[in-house]
């Protein structure tokens, strides 16, 4: 069996590289990309690309808006991701299971895919319950024991969403909105198979995934993760553990969470509408609920992307029931205690702050005090300043350099949007000659890969130069995002090779030779 190595560190050693997209975006023909032939496919383009890093959004079970940072389990994976051809080749479907699909290819219509991929999945769960695939059982067994910690809240709580027709937990019957023992325990006894139901798209989901994974590793790709600082309110983690969170008698949020005006939206800011944390109660317990998470995020990941760190030194918490983000207030966070309690639990943090927007000398100091690498946006470089954080000179090499990120338009799509002002501050950066605007894409993936940062990553939509069509999500807007998809037809392999010859030129490539000494 070929050996794994360890990921990369950080530090000039660990100069590496690699690409941003999610599984959802890849090519299957089931309307939603997937952890089948295609991911598989992706990971052995990054491999002869020179790539070391495949960069993910969040994977769990996603809830409002189809958003990876609006999950209903921070623990629990996103069947929606579980490919048929897998299940088919462990004799749980039937090729004329899904005869005659026929989905878009570049985009994910997530009204018609998710009961698509549910009948499925219920197809696969009946012929395990009739005696397929046997050889999964010991293994779907050992799975619901290993989980018992997060898996049996969670498949509860979805068999009970399901029952009350999809309702968030916070409209449910009192008992069972309040987990009153007699109510789940009734309801534990009338939806067994519901439960189950859910256990085993769970233990599915884990399976292909750490298959996947270890194939990536093999590979030489590890994969970097996405950890969302807050959870959904319509959630097991504030159901079950409402005690974590600041709710009022109803257990409805006194405070959510959000952002003050800012780039993204500089009227109202960001109303994102989470439940916020009661800090002194999770301090009082050592943060075990926040340690498990970490460790569950470290699990499927070799590094993990910690969003909107800010909020573990302040978070913006605005009234519950506002109608913009503008009135709130910043409130201290745990600040170190939670980092030295995830260190003293779990040891080498592999993390990575998502260090943008409103970041104070304090932020600065939480990062830095705990070696994590920061995150630098080329798109916010060019305000004229030569003391911009964004500028590649500035960039320490305890950072990730991004073309853009998840949040921001494809570099196509904002470079056409930028004042001439603007586009002309880059090109003098650059000091090239102006002759094709539709070269800057590139122009900014070189700048990424040339920088001091340890890591350079570059989302997909980049390297194939799209426009706005293909942007991921755009903050403050309610419906429309997260849908993109790479089509088979788009020159992704050429895109690669191209973004691999950079790769060796800025020595980020895994073959490399060590650093040499002075």
């Amino acid at each position: 069996m070929t050996s794994v190595a360890s990921p990369p560190l950080i530090g000039p050693a660990a100069r590496s590289s690699g690409v941003l997209l999610h599984p959802t975006s890849l090519p299957s023909p089931f309307g939603v990309g997937d952890l089948g032939p295609s991911a598989y496919a992706w990971v052995d383009a990054l491999a002869r690309a020179k790539q070391r890093w495949w960069q993910t959004l969040p994977l769990g079970p996603t809830g409002y808006g189809d958003s990876p940072y609006q999950s209903f389990s921070s623990f629990a994976g996103n069947p929606l991701l579980v490919s048929p051809e897998l299940l088919r080749d462990d004799g749980l479907l039937r090729d004329g299971d899904w005869a005659g699909v026929s989905f878009p290819d570049h985009e994910v219509d997530y009204g018609a895919v998710l009961p698509y991929k549910a009948g499925l999945l219920d197809t696969a769960w009946r012929r395990f319950c009739a005696g397929s695939a046997d050889h999964l059982r010991h293994d779907y067994l050992a799975f619901q024991n290993a989980q018992a910690g997060w898996l049996d809240a969670f498949s509860l709580f979805m068999a009970v969403k399901e029952e009350q027709g999809g309702a968030s937990w916070q409209t449910w019957p009192t008992p069972l909105k309040r987990g009153e023992p007699d109510a789940l325990k009734a309801a534990r006894e009338r939806l067994v198979e519901a439960i189950d139901r859910v256990r085993f798209r769970q233990f599915l989901f884990f399976r292909q995934w750490a298959r996947l994974k270890a194939h990536a590793n093999q590979r030489g790709v590890y994969l970097l993760g996405d950890t969302p600082i807050f959870v959904a309110s319509d959630s097991a983690d504030v159901w079950g553990r409402p005690e974590l969170f600041l709710l009022d008698a109803d257990r409805r949020p006194t405070f959510v969470a959000g952002v003050p005006p800012d780039y993204f939206s500089p009227v109202t800011g960001q109303l994102w509408g989470n439940p916020l944390y009661d800090w002194k109660r999770h301090a009082a317990d050592g943060y075990a609920w926040w340690a498990a998470r970490v460790a569950a995020s470290l699990a499927l990941f070799d590094f993990v992307r910690l969003d909107h760190f800010r909020g573990f030194e302040a978070a913006w918490h605005v009234p519950a029931g506002a109608e913009t983000a503008a009135g709130g207030h910043w409130v201290s966070g745990p600040r170190d205690a939670l980092f030295r309690a995830l260190r003293d639990k779990l040891g080498r943090l592999p993390l990575i702050a998502e260090d943008l927007g409103e970041i104070t000398p304090e932020v600065r100091a939480l990062r830095d005090q705990f070696a994590l690498p920061g995150m630098r946006i080329l798109q916010f470089a060019w305000d004229g300043k030569p003391e911009n954080v964004f500028l590649p000179h500035n960039y320490a090499n305890a950072s990730v350099a991004y073309t853009g990120s998840h949040d921001n338009d494809t570099t196509w799509g904002w470079y056409q949007e930028q004042p001439e002002w603007v586009r002309q501050n880059l090109w003098r950066y650059l000091d090239k000659p102006r002759r094709d605007d539709g070269e800057v894409v590139w122009e900014l993936v070189r700048l990424a890969q040339g920088s001091a940062a340890d890591f350079a990553i570059l989302p997909l939509q980049d390297l194939l130069v799209l426009g706005p069509d293909a942007r991921m999500n755009a903050p403050g807007r309610a419906a429309g995002n997260w849908k993109w998809r790479v089509t088979p037809q788009q020159p992704v392999e050429s895109a690669l090779q191209r973004l691999a010859e950079l790769t060796v030129v800025f020595n980020r490539h895994p073959d490399r030779e060590g650093p040499r000494q002075p």
